[in-house]
């Protein structure tokens, strides 16, 4: 969803980050998935751990002239997986009542966050792709907002971390959706604008992630 508000953003976002645009637009996206499969290295996946639904909202910084992402917020309905993400890579992740299922073609995808003093959000949706599958070329928005390879975040002492991503290009598709309820960005104290959003849809990617290592 797009944002043009760079200097609303700019509050919630460290002074060593550059708010990265596209064609001088800031942007926020609102991505609901479900993980599966998640595990360390050299661990196997445990079924109380390593499913959940996961929905995060965030935007585009650069660091070093290093793109990456920077998540205002990250809810799952894993406890465990929520208290070690917060521990392990300093990020903002929420305790929340989720469901995701598939029905007649569409994603049916509900969450209200339950965490202790959190600001409360919340999203009902319904979405499906509605074309082929493409890979963004370089250049191009698409490209922009999914071909990034590396988070970065900040513990309570303000010190920045990035860590590092590796996934193989995405397999996009435009989407359509029906949104019942999104307070997702005002959780975070940022108002969408009124235009309509910009929609895409993958059935699944496969990503590793490195431990985070301070930069500043």
């Amino acid at each position: 969803m797009r944002a043009p508000m760079r200097a609303l953003m700019r509050p919630y976002i460290p002074a060593a980050l550059q708010i990265d645009t596209f064609d001088g637009q800031a942007w926020i996206a609102v991505v609901p998935f479900r993980m599966s499969g998640v595990r360390l290295r050299a661990t196997p996946a445990l079924p109380w751990l390593s499913a959940f639904p996961e929905l995060n909202v965030r935007t585009y910084v650069v660091a070093d002239r290093k793109p990456g992402v920077w998540f205002f917020s990250l809810d799952a309905r894993n406890p465990a997986a929520v208290a070690i993400a917060r521990a392990w890579f300093h990020l903002p992740y929420f305790r929340a009542r989720m469901k995701c299922e598939a029905r007649s073609a569409w994603i049916h995808y509900a969450s209200e966050r339950t965490h202790h003093g959190a600001r409360p959000g919340s999203l009902q949706v319904s979405y499906r792709p509605v074309a082929e599958v493409f890979e963004a070329k370089p250049g191009t928005l698409e490209h922009f907002l999914t071909e990034r390879y590396c988070l970065y975040s900040a513990n309570p002492r303000g010190r920045l971390y990035r860590g590092e991503i590796h996934h193989q290009p995405w397999q996009l598709q435009i989407a359509e959706a029906n949104f019942q309820q999104n307070s997702m960005t005002e959780a975070s104290g940022i108002s969408l604008p009124s235009q309509k959003p910009l929609l895409h849809f993958a059935r699944r990617q496969d990503v590793v992630v490195w431990h985070p290592h301070c930069i500043s």
